[in-house]
């Protein structure tokens, strides 16, 4: 049996494979998906895992994804059909484009992001916001780019560093920091981030990468040269942050009631981000469905066609975490971490670096988040450095959401959806995920120096 190949070896190996995904998918134009699960085999192989278990490990990593990814996506995907068939993405779209004016919609996307946001992962706010965002941009004739880039920016920037998102919550018990100054410290950081990260990159950006405008996606979400009265913006607004407030509730599950009561799991059970969905999607039947005028047959109709063209994409979201699992199992996070704990930094610093190593090896920004903190807690501790708890929440979570890139199911969320080639993500999507990790560092340690 070959042996595992250790250390630096293993790390250029990972190197080696991510450049060969680029290159063979930018390049050569081969399909994401085929390449993915070559390259993975190809790797697993090349550092000296069992042969019995690579396909095993891969498996493992796209039945992990699209256990959770495939549901969100397809319940989400339908969410958004009755959105856009009832008028309601439409509703909002001209609401925004009213307030902010069609030449600041961009700043509107941002700030959507960051409330939708709040209590729910990047997948499940993405699909969310996706209709949205393709209505405002038809509507006003602005590119996706410059549209896009805010919302995802104002996710990611709640994702890895505001409470009560799950991921920046795990933080705040790891280093049991306080919850209220974390989230002030939060605001104060993740604003300004998310303005430079959003619609100021955006802006910039967008002159250079212009999407390929024949997006087959949009076709479900935009509904064209249609004359008709749209659903109220209260009742719309209220449909979609139904599944926001959910899970808001389900995450404060025990400030309600006593744990493990029956009370308390039935509060966590809705405040799933699955079940959430599922319930906004049944409640969007009637508001979007029924009170406009749709029968079963019509919305049957809506549920049914919108999938096809989501199947594509979530193949590819899968076949990127099997990559993950393979850089997983065949020891690559282990070298990164003993890399990180090798590396004399300041607690801010430590903190930052192994969430940002764990990121890139892992392509999971909660998975770099929890793992990091379960590292770097103990070793602060130990070392009686005074640091505030509540910034190391923010700087471990602002290393988690550096360099997405191929291993990440959200470079390829965003990469279909914008219908973006692979080299335009990278210029995109991954140049403004690293600009939030470092601006979002140089805030939290000059905070540091003032409080």
């Amino acid at each position: 049996m070959m042996e595992m190949v250790q250390g630096n070896m293993l790390l250029l190996y990972a190197v080696i494979a991510v450049i060969a995904l680029v290159v063979l998918i930018a390049k050569f134009k081969m399909n994401p998906f085929i390449v993915l699960i070559v390259v993975s085999v190809i790797l697993g192989l090349v550092v000296g895992m069992p042969m019995a278990s690579i396909v095993k490990s891969y498996e493992t990593g796209v039945g992990g994804a699209l256990g959770h990814i495939a549901l969100v996506v397809g319940l989400g995907t339908m969410f958004g059909k009755m959105m856009a068939e009832s008028g309601g993405a439409e509703r909002v779209a001209n609401t925004l484009i009213g307030v902010f004016g069609p030449k600041r919609v961009h700043w509107a996307m941002m700030v959507v992001a960051l409330i939708v946001g709040l209590p729910v992962f990047f997948e499940v706010g993405f699909v969310l916001l996706i209709p949205i965002a393709f209505n405002v941009a038809k509507r006003t004739g602005t590119s996706m780019i410059m549209v896009g880039i805010p919302m995802v920016a104002g996710l990611s920037v709640v994702h890895g560093l505001i409470p009560p998102h799950p991921a920046a919550l795990f933080a705040v018990t790891a280093y049991n920091a306080d919850i209220g100054r974390t989230i002030m410290y939060a605001l104060i950081v993740g604003i300004p981030t998310a303005i430079i990260a959003g619609p100021l990159f955006a802006k910039l950006i967008s002159r250079f990468v212009v999407p390929n405008p024949d997006n087959p996606l949009i076709a479900q979400f935009v509904e064209e040269g249609k004359t008709r009265e749209l659903p109220g913006f209260g009742i719309t607004i209220a449909t979609i942050l139904l599944p926001v407030a959910l899970m808001l509730i389900g995450s404060w599950a025990d400030v309600f009631f006593t744990p493990k009561t029956f009370a308390n799991d039935f509060l966590r059970l809705i405040g799933n981000s699955v079940i959430a969905l599922l319930i906004a999607t049944l409640v969007s039947f009637y508001t979007f469905g029924k009170a406009r005028g749709f029968d079963r047959a019509a919305i049957l109709k809506f549920t049914t066609e919108c999938l096809a063209p989501i199947a594509g994409i979530t193949l590819i979201v899968g076949a990127g975490a099997g990559f993950g699992r393979i850089l997983i199992d065949g020891g690559v996070s282990k070298a990164i971490v003993e890399l990180a704990n090798n590396a004399h930094l300041s607690p801010l610093l430590l903190g930052w670096f192994v969430a940002a190593l764990i990121r890139v090896a892992t392509g999971s920004a909660t998975v770099a988040m929890t793992t990091a903190c379960g590292i770097v807690a103990p070793i602060v501790t130990a070392a009686g450095v005074t640091v505030r708890p509540e910034l190391m929440v923010l700087a471990t979570g602002a290393g988690s959401l550096i360099l997405s890139h191929v291993n990440d199911g959200g470079f390829w969320l965003v990469k279909e959806y914008f219908n973006m080639t692979v080299t335009e993500t990278f210029k995109t999507w991954t140049v403004a995920e690293t600009i939030i990790s470092v601006v979002a560092l140089l805030l939290t340690l000059g905070l540091a120096t003032v409080i």
